[in-house]
């Protein structure tokens, strides 16, 4: 950060009065400029016994397979943002909405919500963020093109719990791992 969105001067990195880490704080207006994690949501969304899943359209991991999810929006709840994700990415509308993982993604301030949903009449599609969707069993999911970490274990616990009977919430923390290339 730059510059003040209050009032346009710079900004300089301090510790506010009161406060016991850095901040951007306009050197002008005084404005303290909080700098917080950005929250993903998605959905796990099933059909007859099947999840949806969608090809990426976009970096990162164009080409993967993940599950419908993404930035959540000022002014919508979580499940909002996880069904308004699920409909742009894989046109699918979605119900039941219950919550079931959350990753705390701490190296990248990020915090991942996934809800646990069906597909409403089965019907979904293709967004202009996925290059196609399709649903998926457990033994056809690709698993060796399933773009992110977090995304392959919700799917893993997801077919486990549903072999259990149970769908607990689960929450856990994803700590920096260097990837090998892929």
């Amino acid at each position: 950060m730059n510059f003040c969105t209050s009032c346009g001067s710079k900004v300089a990195l301090k510790i506010p009065e009161g406060d016991d880490r850095e901040r951007f704080v306009c050197v002008n207006c005084e404005t303290i400029h909080y700098v917080n994690p950005r929250v993903i949501v998605g959905c796990v969304p099933v059909y007859q016994d099947k999840v949806l899943l969608c090809k990426r359209a976009i970096e990162p991991r164009y080409g993967y397979w993940t599950l419908p999810a993404g930035f959540m929006e000022n002014g919508e709840t979580t499940p909002e943002g996880a069904a308004r994700e699920t409909w742009e990415e894989a046109r699918a509308r979605v119900s039941g909405l219950e919550l079931y993982r959350v990753f705390d993604v701490p190296y990248i301030s990020q915090v991942y919500m996934f809800y646990r949903c069906e597909i409403d009449d089965g019907a979904f599609g293709v967004g202009p963020e996925s290059l196609e969707s399709a649903l998926y069993s457990e033994a056809e999911i690709p698993w060796d093109e399933i773009a992110f970490p977090a995304v392959k274990e919700t799917l893993r616990e997801y077919f486990q719990d549903v072999a259990e009977g149970r769908f607990p919430v689960r929450v856990s923390a994803i700590e920096y791992k260097r990837r090998n290339k892929e």
